[in-house]
């Protein structure tokens, strides 16, 4: 056995093992810088022999730390092996890997995907995508990304929310499809996006990407269920679950075949009807209604049912956040010329609601406005106590002013009785 051999099997035997991975470390940390020192805390009696042999100098038993310069580590394992301690750590432990090299290379790829993404025209328009833009820097989602060499999912990302923001651009709209038109299936989107009809499935990094950026496009948390995210999807105008989304309307009457056969004959008997997504896209319908009637809460649609009946005028129901098919359905009717007229609860999530209607449409507020609110809130402070972040009224400042004053909730099917005697004098 020659002499470098034996060298080899010396240090791969345990007095050296801590050395060697403490070594091992600091070249690494440094790209293989020889300037350090490393040691060996608590060394048991093999540990110490070791060292002395290397360094020469006599270490007593009960040493609490043994320490000694890489540089002098270097020459004995040159002595003995003929070649240096990096080549030494390589045979024994695989190949160094250069850190300072490797967190520059990060950075730079880092680096280039905030470019890539600050790029888009959205990182002017929009507030909500710089906050995305921040938000994955700040959380090491680029970082992660960049580590993964998977700069081709932020470019996707990216387009697809140019994408949806152009589906939407120059209507006035908050989010989803013109009014009036036919919005996206999921797989359709991912296809035009990647070429993969499958690459926007819960779960895939550039589904976790855009619903991150939707979400913060509607002011709401990260979805953690599958009706959020369909949610989410369904706001942007993007079709996940077209019998899911749906929309509750009493006579509104539609000219067409199938569904509008359905919604004439349900209008006749004054009986509510469940439109779905589907039905709207399979059976196209023009709606020629002059004024359209909008409540949140079905039991103001299912009492103007038993009250009103046949006698009804047309109304729809958005059972809390308005869907795709709402969208849809609306904006048939706003496309036959319709008006729409909008209420909702009178608390903060209700307002955000009510706004974004309201400012979709050019709607026109339905008992919404400060008086409203306080003859329904009274003197002795009816109502539910008002909690959440206080939101902007802009067709009538002074509701937020008063809503935040009082305090109180205002839910809607508590004012019933005067949205009933409104419908019943438009009847």
């Amino acid at each position: 056995m020659s002499e470098e051999v034996a060298a080899l099997d010396r240090y791969r035997g345990p007095g050296y093992r801590r050395l060697l991975a403490a070594a091992r470390r600091s070249l690494e940390r440094t790209g293989g810088a020889l300037s350090g020192r490393v040691s060996v805390p608590d060394p048991d009696d093999a540990e110490r022999k070791a060292i002395i042999g290397i360094t020469g100098i006599h270490q007593p038993a009960g040493t609490k730390r043994l320490t000694l310069s890489l540089a002098v580590l270097d020459a004995a394992v040159s002595r003995a092996t003929g070649g240096g301690l990096a080549e030494l750590l390589t045979v024994l432990g695989g190949p160094l890997r250069d850190r300072p090299a490797e967190s520059a290379s990060l950075a730079a790829a880092r680096a280039e995907l905030a470019s890539l993404a600050g790029a888009s025209q959205l990182c002017v328009s929009c507030e909500w995508y710089r906050e995305w833009l921040a938000v994955l820097r700040s959380d090491g989602t680029l970082t992660k990304l960049a580590s993964l060499g998977d700069a081709e999912v932020v470019d996707q990302a990216v387009r697809a929310m140019e994408f949806l923001a152009g589906r939407t651009a120059g209507t006035g709209a908050v989010s989803g499809v013109q009014p009036g038109g036919v919005p996206i299936a999921l797989p359709a989107l991912a296809a035009q996006i990647t070429g993969d009809t499958k690459a926007l499935n819960h779960g895939t990094a550039l589904s976790t990407l855009v619903l991150r950026a939707l979400a913060l496009q509607a002011g709401a948390p990260r979805p953690g269920s599958a009706a959020e995210r369909r949610e989410l999807w369904d706001r942007a105008g993007v079709l996940v679950d077209d019998l899911a989304s749906r929309v509750l309307v009493l006579n509104v009457p539609a000219e067409g075949e199938g569904l509008a056969e359905w919604l004439w004959g349900a209008a006749r008997y004054g009986t509510p009807f469940q439109v779905t997504l589907h039905q709207l896209v399979t059976h196209p319908v023009r709606i020629s209604v002059p004024r359209i009637f909008v409540c949140e809460n079905p039991a103001v649609l299912r009492r103007a049912c038993a009250e009103l009946g046949a006698s009804c005028p047309p109304l729809a129901c958005t059972e809390g956040r308005p869907s795709t098919a709402f969208h849809l359905l609306v904006g048939l009717a706003i496309r036959g010329g319709a008006e729409v007229w909008y209420h909702g609860d009178l608390d903060w999530p209700g307002i955000t609601i009510a706004a974004d209607v309201l400012h979709r449409y050019a709607g026109q507020p339905w008992r919404m406005d400060a008086g409203d609110y306080l003859a329904a809130v009274g003197p002795c402070g009816a109502g539910v106590e008002l909690v959440g972040r206080p939101v902007d009224t802009p067709w009538d400042p002074g509701l937020r002013a008063a809503m935040h004053t009082a305090g109180r909730a205002v839910y809607e099917e508590t004012v019933a009785v005067q949205l009933l005697a409104d419908l019943r004098e438009q009847g």
